[in-house]
């Protein structure tokens, strides 16, 4: 008598949490044996995190217990963290203990890419985490609090955020429209703070149109957003910046955005990887391993242009439906699906009531790109808890 196959998911995040809701839609009791590994109780919504770590909405409105979203008779939830990935014992060693796979899904997210900046990763927070936004937002208000008592100095007003891409673009502008409240609150001229957005590339937000890219630098310059654009960090340090171009910007509050890499288990692991990201085969597979997938942040897909894809929710929750369907196949014998990334749009917030998108051919920009924003963070909770999670986490004004 064969053994029920055993299928391992490593995260929580986007591509694990869908990987194991369609897994319990499709497989028959005693299938297989499926268990999700997770460091927290939660799911957190990580395209939402630069709200509450500018301070414009709540944690809670950004996390979800995991508990809410899978059914515990089907998946086994195992909270703890990941110390090692053994592919030649099919073992994951966790901090608490081991788990044996028979099927592996690496699920485990991104880390922030340094790009070897020195300092950065010793002085510089990032939006990665619930705790780490939680970090951000109390650092931000602490700040102004010292501003007061520390003879104004002048640093603890101004805020640094490295990187113009969709994170550091969405948490410049709720930071621009969180200042007022808080300078209200501490009692800080507003005309005194100072928020750089710096970003080395040649220009902010690649992959929208530059008309989008102009709108959004127009809408948060009159916000109070200072552009280096094409300008790169050179160094971080315990009290500000250097940039490339010799200039020293003196900050108490540096947020690294700047871009985003694999797992670096993923690399210790022994797969072949580029920034702990792995290319795949067209059925989510590691090369060399049938029983492995790897989705979301730590997978690397070419597109039809040749280019990767960039690591994004979308594609991360494709990759988990489509890596789900291949498990069943796997386990049934039959045929696995290829994945294929079916775009549906791209949407950046630029804060209260405005924002940019693309959907298909079409550009938006204001209030209507901002609505939509909402309707995609809908649809997301709709797709992963229905109803009742749209109306508990839901945003609708």
């Amino acid at each position: 008598m064969n053994s029920i196959p055993k299928i391992v998911i490593l995260g929580a995040g986007y591509g694990g949490i869908l990987t194991a809701q369609r897994l319990q839609k499709a497989l028959n009791y005693n299938e297989a044996d499926v268990t999700l590994v997770n460091r927290h109780e939660y799911h957190y919504f990580t395209t939402h995190l630069h709200m509450p770590a500018a301070g414009t909405d709540s944690i809670d409105h950004s996390r979800v217990a995991i508990s809410k979203l899978i059914d515990e008779f089907k998946i086994d939830l195992v909270k703890s963290s990941v110390q090692e990935i053994r592919t030649q014992q099919k073992k994951v060693i966790l901090e608490d203990g081991t788990l044996s796979y028979d099927y592996l899904v690496i699920a485990l997210g991104g880390e922030p890419e340094t790009f070897g900046i020195p300092g950065l990763d010793k002085y510089a927070m990032t939006i990665r985490s619930i705790n780490s936004v939680r970090l951000i937002r109390e650092h931000i208000e602490y700040q102004f609090a010292k501003y007061k008592n520390e003879n104004n100095l002048q640093e603890h007003i101004n805020f640094v955020i490295g990187g113009a891409g969709f994170s550091g673009i969405e948490f410049v502008a709720e930071l621009a429209d969180r200042i007022p409240e808080l300078c209200k609150e501490y009692d800080v001229d507003p005309g005194l703070v100072n928020i750089y957005n710096v970003e080395a590339a040649p220009t902010a937000l690649p992959g929208f149109a530059p008309e989008l890219v102009e709108h959004a630098m127009n809408v948060l310059t009159k916000k109070g957003v200072a552009f280096k654009i094409g300008v790169a960090i050179k160094e971080c340090m315990p009290n500000g910046v250097l940039l490339a171009t010799g200039e020293e910007i003196k900050a108490s509050t540096i947020v690294w955005t700047g871009g985003i890499r694999g797992n670096r288990l993923i690399e210790a692991a022994g797969f072949e990887a580029m920034r702990g990201r792995v290319k795949v085969d067209e059925f989510l597979r590691a090369p060399g391993h049938d029983n492995i997938f790897i989705i979301g942040d730590g997978s690397l897909m070419i597109g039809p242009e040749g280019r990767p894809y960039p690591p994004t929710a979308q594609i991360a929750m494709q990759q988990g439906e489509c890596c789900a369907h291949n498990l069943v196949a796997a386990i049934r014998n039959q045929q696995p699906k290829k994945f294929v990334f079916s775009n549906k749009g791209t949407v950046a917030s630029l804060g209260k009531g405005q924002g940019i998108a693309v959907v298909g051919d079409k550009k938006i920009k204001g209030f209507v790109a901002a609505q939509l924003k909402k309707v995609v963070d809908i649809r997301y909770l709709f797709t992963i808890g229905g109803i009742p999670l749209v109306l508990k986490k839901g945003k609708f004004l």
